[in-house]
């Protein structure tokens, strides 16, 4: 392979990095910035109103299983899509693929009823 080959990635990356470099070095140039640093420049605001209160509030755990279900059942949406792209395929040339995909499914669902019983998705606990 010569390395005429590689120059359209050559390419692109010179462009990715100059475009960051303009955007970054734009910024620096028109952005505003404050000579004199006071207690509420420092602080962090919403809509120009100063924060009151605790800035760093806590999570329930809940919150945290909650979003591990959520990724979990995620993956297994982006494992069954190209399944389900492919199985037509996978028909005419007398492939069996239903009973892998059965045993997959018949696994989170065991986890999903586990987790129902556990009580992971009652928000009252």
């Amino acid at each position: 392979m010569t390395s005429v080959a590689y120059l359209p990635i050559l390419i692109q990356i010179i462009l990715a990095a100059g475009l960051a470099g303009f955007i970054v070095g734009f910024s620096h140039l028109m952005g505003e910035r404050t000579k004199k640093k006071t207690a509420i420049t420092d602080t962090p605001y919403e809509c120009g109103v100063v924060g009151e209160g605790v800035v760093h509030t806590r999570f329930s755990v809940k919150f945290y299983v909650t979003v591990m279900l959520f990724i979990l059942f995620d993956i297994e949406v982006v494992f069954l899509i190209p399944w389900s792209f492919i199985y037509r395929d996978f028909l005419a040339n007398h492939i069996t693929i239903l009973s892998p995909i059965m045993f997959f499914l018949g696994v989170l669902v065991l986890g999903l009823f586990y987790e129902v019983k556990k009580g992971a998705l009652d928000w009252e606990k």
